[in-house]
């Protein structure tokens, strides 16, 4: 079984107090029962997390609205969760989703998946998402250091020459000095 499955399998059965249901979800094959509990009524959120990241690892693009959903959550598990599954559905519209998650100024705090999974996709609208969002937590005082850290770590895995600007300038944050400055040794 994969880890990341492991992991959620754990955390859902916990949520769930140990439901049968939860365990016939984590465990079946069948497709079109997995995108039934996307759409049923009553369906309780754990069900429904299940069913998207069996789809969205499977490559089902049934699961994309609610794997996008479920990015944005204020839970950080489920954030990181969805972003393990957007990743293997292999849909484009995910970098997209991803980007306008990351731009969010009014949803900053839970930016750092989506900022993860942009750098993960390599998708056109990356690297200039990531240097957007970087510069703007350069600002004095921005609390969000560890989206901004996932912003310079992000650019330093894509290598794009076109970050070296925002990455020099991140040079000035005690947070984020040691990440750029191995973040520019690797750019184009």
């Amino acid at each position: 079984m994969d880890e990341e499955l492991r992991s959620l399998g754990d955390r859902l059965r916990d949520e769930s107090g140990g439901s049968e249901d939860c365990a016939r979800l984590l465990e079946t094959e069948d497709r079109e029962e997995l995108a039934r509990v996307l759409t049923e009524a009553g369906r309780p959120l754990w069900a429904r997390e299940a069913a998207a990241f069996r789809l969205g690892c499977a490559g089902d693009r049934r699961a994309f609205e609610a794997l996008v959903l479920f990015l944005n959550h204020r839970d950080p598990e489920r954030c990181v969760s969805a972003a393990y599954a957007l990743a293997r559905l292999g849909d484009p519209r995910s970098a997209r989703a991803a980007a306008a998650l990351a731009t969010n100024e009014l949803r900053t705090a839970y930016a750092l998946q989506p900022v993860r999974l942009l750098a993960e996709l390599r998708a056109p609208e990356s690297v200039p998402v990531l240097i957007a969002t970087l510069g703007r937590l350069l600002a004095p005082g921005d609390p969000y250091w560890r989206v901004a850290l996932a912003c310079v770590e992000g650019l330093g895995r894509l290598g794009d020459g076109r970050a070296r600007t925002v990455l020099e300038d991140a040079l000035g944050h005690p947070k984020l000095s040691g990440a750029a400055s191995v973040a520019l040794s690797g750019l184009e």
